[in-house]
């Protein structure tokens, strides 16, 4: 097959690979990340998130590099200061080598600290274009692609990955493309495009990954809680931690795992979860339609009504009763948040 020979050429010709260091903080908290997530987590999240702080990374959204990509005026997408103090990678999606490097480029010349390709996204408008999770079809084309961005720009390039398209079959073959191709760390989020969100994150192939390749390792996937963060970081050995659908339920979650290798705890007040919607709701854009805002805001608040069992029952509720503006929703929902708010049990 195609991708064997590809795999003897570069084992008779290998390339450094270009490993980032990962910090830890002084108590011994690995580096901690802010996972790209379409839909929720997008700028307005990003930056309430980067107001209560936490972590030490975000990653943007997918920024879509199509095949007829104009990458200048898609890059004015991107910008570094969003959410400083605080450094913003901007993750690209796209099939095309040439375009993705162009647009890397671009998006480094506008002060990004870090590049991420994105070969993970299971959406079937997505793949249906050869991108996101579909690279994880040919190795060797995965290859090429993260070697032209690599070639491309001087900051460091990574990748997230999902651990295979329909199976894991081609998992190792995907593992070594990516090293292969010069990127500083790989983050794994231990799931294929065809399990989608459902199944348990298979910890196991991050692992298996941390064995195989000599660049770190971030691992991603049900990390709900700071027992969830310690077992994987036991159970894996994965150098960093990339938090995104936790932090949502929890935007306090990476204050408690810092506070865990502090040898403390944290619970957060109700001013603090307060500031922090305050703050999300100051960001919603002015000119967004008012069913929109008011769909937003249900969103957001779905999560931390799930990640509270007082509030678990309220949540049908509060998602389908229909409200006219957002400050109308905001009057039903913030009173029912604030009365039933249990600092959640996660530690």
């Amino acid at each position: 097959m195609i991708f064997r020979k590809f795999y003897r050429i570069i084992f008779e010709n290998l390339c450094e690979p270009n490993p980032m260091l990962l910090p830890k903080d002084p108590n011994g908290c690995p580096y901690l990340i802010l996972a790209p997530m379409e839909g929720v987590g997008d700028r307005t999240f990003r930056k309430a998130m980067a107001f209560i702080g936490g972590f030490d990374e975000a990653v943007t959204d997918f920024l879509r590099v199509p095949t007829n990509a104009h990458v200048k005026s898609l890059a004015k997408e991107y910008d570094a200061n969003e959410t400083h103090p605080i450094p913003l990678a901007a993750q690209l999606m796209g099939s095309d080598p040439h375009l993705m490097a162009e647009m890397a480029i671009e998006i480094a010349s506008r002060g990004a600290p870090r590049i991420d390709i994105n070969c993970g996204c299971p959406s079937n408008t997505v793949t249906g274009r050869g991108a996101g999770s579909s690279l994880l079809k040919t190795p060797n084309f995965l290859y090429e692609v993260a070697k032209e961005v690599v070639k491309a720009v001087k900051i460091p390039v990574t990748i997230k990955m999902r651990s295979g398209y329909e199976d894991t079959s081609l998992f190792k073959e995907n593992l070594l493309a990516a090293q292969e191709s010069g990127i500083s760390y790989l983050t794994l989020h231990p799931r294929t495009k065809v399990e989608g969100y459902g199944p348990p994150a298979n910890w196991q192939l991050i692992a298996e990954a941390k064995r195989l390749l000599t660049i770190p390792i971030v691992g991603n996937g049900d990390i709900l809680s700071v027992l969830d963060a310690m077992r994987m970081i036991r159970e894996t050995g994965c150098d960093a931690l990339m938090i995104g659908r936790g932090s949502v339920i929890d935007p306090f979650v990476f204050h408690r795992i810092r506070a865990h290798y502090a040898k403390d705890t944290f619970e957060p007040s109700w001013s603090q979860l307060e500031d922090y919607l305050n703050r999300y709701v100051s960001e919603i854009p002015v000119d967004m339609p008012n069913k929109t805002k008011i769909n937003k805001m249900k969103q957001l608040m779905g999560f931390l009504f799930k990640g509270n069992p007082q509030l678990f029952s309220l949540r049908q509720t509060m998602l389908t009763t229909a409200y006219t503006t957002l400050q109308s929703f905001l009057d039903f929902a913030v009173p029912l948040l604030k009365k039933g708010w249990l600092h959640p049990s996660l530690s």
